[in-house]
């Protein structure tokens, strides 16, 4: 959705509105006197679909990885 500039002046009498198309992934820009005040949008994570096997091969986990950790790394000493 495109990005759409509000006046501060019209803001309070349109905050509703406002937030609904922020709400469907819009932003908007606050102006007053033409100058760019603020930007509303959503806090809310972006949905992107996640594609299975697109980092394939970039992470191993080695064979110990689920024995004990020696007492040598639980008291700082190398």
């Amino acid at each position: 959705m495109p990005t759409q500039t509000v006046n501060l002046d019209k803001v309070e009498k349109q905050l509703a509105e406002l937030l609904a198309i922020v709400e469907d992934d819009g932003e908007i820009v606050i102006t007053q006197d033409g100058k760019p005040l603020a930007r509303l949008e959503s806090v809310a994570p972006q949905k992107k679909k996640r594609i299975s096997g697109l980092n394939r091969g970039m992470i191993w986990t080695s064979k110990d990885f689920d024995e004990p950790l020696p007492d040598e790394f639980w008291l700082g000493k190398e």
